[in-house]
């Protein structure tokens, strides 16, 4: 039911003039922040003030622009089927294709390092519709229609999809030259590596920097951020490859530092973008001890 109705909103938004889309967008983002939890918002208000030295008010403005920017990108991805890879330079510019395309021609694969901020979902359609074999690792979403329409448009785009705990699948595609796609700035409990991000430890997936140490693939720091008339920008990093020590824990630990001072320079830069309103540092106590 919920499938079929998210189905016919994304037909209507498609066919709205983006004026009007975006002017929902705004609305509903509006609507999201006022129903954000006071004590969530408070948690991100703070940890913003803590990271990048701003008094409250600014730290609040930072905050509810995070949020209420989730608006226009539900429109974004309701769109997506609108876009393909005939259309995709009107809507998304890549920032130096070549640090991608340098990576693959060693032939065996690439892992790209992404963060939850500007519209991620927008980052790998994109990639993919550009001709890169993109293989997109998942969330399963609770709500079963929700993720069967949200794997749909990654796979219309051009993606492959897999769950996390797909990890016989992931070293699968990287052996046959896949580009895998992850996200490693949020909070992993006790599976994760404790790093610094912005001067406090952090649990942090090492996904990214264990797959590359495996297969002695490069690894790609990969972001996007909306410009100013409604398009995007993908950032694309030089690759980065992982030293194969005798020592694992410490290559791991070593590289995912490494990407995470990459992740924390992008939101130093484009603070507005990332997703504040979830609590990086939930597991640091535990780390410190």
């Amino acid at each position: 039911m919920l499938y079929k109705f998210v189905k016919m909103m994304s037909s209507i938004i498609s066919m709205l003039p983006r004026a009007v889309w975006q002017n929902i967008g705004n609305a509903l983002g509006e609507v999201c922040w006022v129903l954000v939890p006071r004590k969530r918002k408070r948690m991100a208000i703070e940890n913003i003030m803590c990271s990048l030295s701003l008094e409250r008010k600014q730290a609040y403005q930072i905050a509810k622009q995070s949020t209420t920017r989730f608006g226009k990108m539900f429109m974004e991805v309701l769109r997506i089927p609108t876009i393909n890879k005939d259309n995709i330079k009107q809507y998304v510019a890549i920032d130096h294709p070549e640090y991608l395309t340098e990576a693959l021609s060693h032939g065996k694969g690439a892992v790209l390092a992404t963060a939850h901020s500007g519209n991620w979902e927008m980052l790998g359609a994109s990639l993919a519709m550009y001709g890169f074999p993109l293989v997109a690792v998942v969330q399963k979403q609770t709500n079963g229609d929700m993720d069967k329409f949200i794997n749909e448009n990654r796979t219309k785009a051009g993606m492959h999809v897999t769950y996390k705990t797909g990890v016989r699948e992931m070293v699968r595609m990287l052996e046959k030259g896949q580009i895998i796609g992850l996200l490693m700035d949020q909070d992993a409990h006790s599976d994760g590596v404790p790093v610094e991000f912005f001067g406090r430890l952090a649990s942090t997936p090492s996904g990214a920097a264990a797959l590359a140490r495996m297969k002695g693939a490069p690894i790609i720091p990969a972001f996007i951020t909306a410009n100013p008339d409604g398009t995007h920008k993908v950032i694309l990093h030089p690759p980065e490859w992982v030293e194969k020590t005798n020592n694992r824990e410490e290559d791991l630990l070593l590289m995912t530092q490494k990407l995470t001072n990459i992740i924390e320079q992008h939101v130093r830069n484009i603070s507005h973008e990332w997703f504040w309103l979830h609590n990086r540092w939930k597991s640091t106590p535990k780390i410190s001890k």
